[in-house]
């Protein structure tokens, strides 16, 4: 609860109750071994909320599946939960480029992790700003509509940057999908129920909400998994 009694989870489910019950009946029984043993080395870090929900990881598996993702993106990588859940799930010579300004975190808690469930091989990890690094890529004409898949758990601010370049890296029917589109339920509130620290973010995620909406280069559904997730499918 805030200062108001007003309720604000990291999840969108009001319920603990009710997000424990999918959790425990459809998340962690289907969770690899890999995946629970870096959630769990994860749980007592710091920062541990900024990790990737593990409801919302399983997620991610199923769409890379859809797409049948070999050549992925990911911007913002933390401890590596959503990093772990794409090379355990797209083929063995698939790709990532993932991207993070800090790689201590994720060589510290995932990457042991990864190199024991025999992953490592599929990642190049950059330790950069991200803007950079796809403007790099761009560079290549080869890496223009080459892309399956791109996720997206970084600063905010930069949303609408990284949105302009992903959709040149990916092919078209191909996805890029954002984390933190619901901020806990936030964007639904009146502003002056917002607590303080947490206004700029909510704004962030409304904007960028409201764009993706309105952009007819591709196809949305916002789902309200984890924190939210929007994914947005590439049409033209």
């Amino acid at each position: 609860m805030d200062s108001r009694g007003v309720k604000i989870t990291k999840g969108v489910l009001q319920s603990d109750e009710l997000s424990q019950y999918i959790l425990e009946t459809s998340v962690y029984p289907r969770e690899p071994a890999p995946l629970k043993e870096l959630r769990v080395a994860t749980a007592s870090h710091p920062r541990a909320g900024m990790g990737t929900a593990p409801d919302g990881g399983q997620l991610l598996a199923m769409l890379l599946k859809l797409v049948d993702a070999k050549k992925t993106i990911e911007i913002g990588v933390f401890t590596g939960y959503s990093l772990l859940v794409t090379a355990l799930t797209i083929p063995e010579d698939g790709k990532i480029v993932a991207i993070d300004i800090n790689r201590e975190t994720y060589e510290q808690v995932g990457l042991p992790i990864i190199k024991k469930a025999g992953v490592e091989h599929k990642i190049d990890f950059i330790e950069s700003e991200a803007v950079p690094v796809l403007d790099k890529l761009l560079e290549n004409p080869e890496n223009e509509g080459s892309f399956d898949f791109a996720y997206v758990d970084a600063d905010k601010d930069n949303n609408w940057n990284y949105h302009e370049r992903l959709l040149k890296l990916l092919k078209v029917g191909g996805l890029v999908v954002y984390d933190n589109t619901l901020c806990r339920g936030s964007v639904a509130l009146p502003d002056e129920l917002v607590p303080e620290p947490r206004k700029q973010r909510r704004q962030l995620a409304i904007e960028h909400n409201k764009t993706l909406a309105a952009d007819p280069r591709i196809q949305i559904s916002h789902a309200s998994v984890g924190d939210g997730i929007m994914i947005c499918r590439r049409i033209i």
